[in-house]
């Protein structure tokens, strides 16, 4: 056991960490790569906070980073519908 205010060993969380994975996880997801590491669970929170509609900004304020580092790393994890392109300008006049 770590001594008051130091660092707790990743020895000590890692058993923990592992039991949790075996308590809730099926045997493939197990198998994956799905929350390995606590480290993990930051990305899953941005992907989250994003898909959820969090602005990129208080998101980015919450990550402790910039938004142009915010949209580099999570930017392709966005899995809201996107609208579909708009219809051409030729196309929108004969459809009148």
């Amino acid at each position: 056991m770590p001594t008051l205010g130091q660092p707790i060993p990743s020895n000590s969380y890692g058993k923990a960490w592992r039991d949790a994975r075996e308590a809730t996880l099926t045997p493939v997801q197990l198998r994956s790569p799905m929350a390995k590491r606590p480290y993990d669970l930051r990305h899953a929170a941005v992907s989250l906070w994003l898909n959820a509609g969090v602005p990129a900004t208080q998101v980015a304020e919450w990550a402790g980073h910039s938004v142009h580092v915010l949209m580099r790393v999570y930017a392709k994890c966005n899995l809201r519908p996107r609208r579909s392109a708009p219809r051409p300008a030729k196309a929108w006049r004969l459809a009148r």
